[in-house]
């Protein structure tokens, strides 16, 4: 069992927890709490480390017996000490240190989402997961977005890094990616665009969803001659990105199925 505040595996997971550069180095990120920690396991991930402690719910004990069937490395830690290692307010006594992987897409592609310059981690986590709710192929990350595997972004998306491919690129890289598969670029604007429900979003396409405050970045304005936008009848300014991400992306969904 782990006692010391010292010990170098649980700095190894304060650097990953606390440290972009740490995670883009070493190619490691945390998971916390026992599903996100399951999904890992059922989607094949490898970890370099399962800590966990005596406080685990019987699922979680289960979880740590299949990571050591499995001949991954498990480590117990004292409770206390585990407490202090965890991101929430309250520890559910389990997390993994794991590999960060860039996961194959495979053509034709007709569905791709693009992050320009999103910096809250929440809004990221849950635009993640909608996008992977929705069936979107693929999310880009364009210069400015928040870290991916930054503990509140996976925490947000519940699993979407599992099972969503999730790259960084800039705009030049984006920018080619969807003129060799054919995609044509919309851009979500607050106002001043299509109506989504009258715009055609059938074709191969590629959206982009701008941040938070500043909106779209001049970089994605000349991406996307397309805007579209929410229709607003309440005469608010604007959404939440990860809300209008959300919208958009059942509304492709919606055109799709019909």
């Amino acid at each position: 069992m782990i006692t010391s505040n010292h010990n170098p595996r649980l700095q190894q997971v304060r650097a990953l927890l606390a440290r972009r550069q740490e995670r883009e180095e070493s190619r490691l990120f945390v998971v916390e709490g026992v599903r996100l920690v399951e999904e890992a396991l059922a989607s094949g991930w490898r970890t370099a480390g399962i800590f966990y402690s005596a406080e685990l719910s019987p699922r979680g004990q289960a979880l740590v017996r299949q990571f050591a069937e499995r001949g991954d490395e498990t480590l117990e830690v004292e409770p206390r000490l585990m407490q202090s290692l965890t991101d929430t307010s309250t520890s559910q006594g389990l997390l993994g240190i794991f590999q960060i992987q860039s996961l194959p897409f495979s053509p034709p592609i007709h569905f791709v989402v693009i992050a320009d310059a999103i910096r809250d981690p929440g809004n990221l986590g849950t635009l993640l997961r909608s996008a992977a709710a929705a069936g979107a192929q693929l999310v880009f990350l364009a210069p400015g977005t928040v870290d991916p595997f930054s503990p509140k972004v996976v925490r947000s998306a519940m699993g979407a890094h599992f099972r969503l491919p999730i790259e960084s690129r800039s705009w030049d890289q984006i920018n080619q990616f969807t003129v060799e598969h054919h995609l044509t670029p919309f851009l979500a604007e607050s106002g001043g665009g299509t109506p989504c429900w009258q715009a055609n979003l059938t074709a191969p396409l590629a959206l982009v969803i701008g941040g938070e405050a500043e909106g779209p970045s001049p970089e994605a304005r000349l991406f996307s001659v397309n805007p579209v936008t929410i229709p607003m009848p309440g005469k608010s300014e604007s959404l939440n990105a990860a809300v209008a991400a959300s919208i958009l992306l059942f509304e492709i969904v919606r055109q799709r199925s019909s």
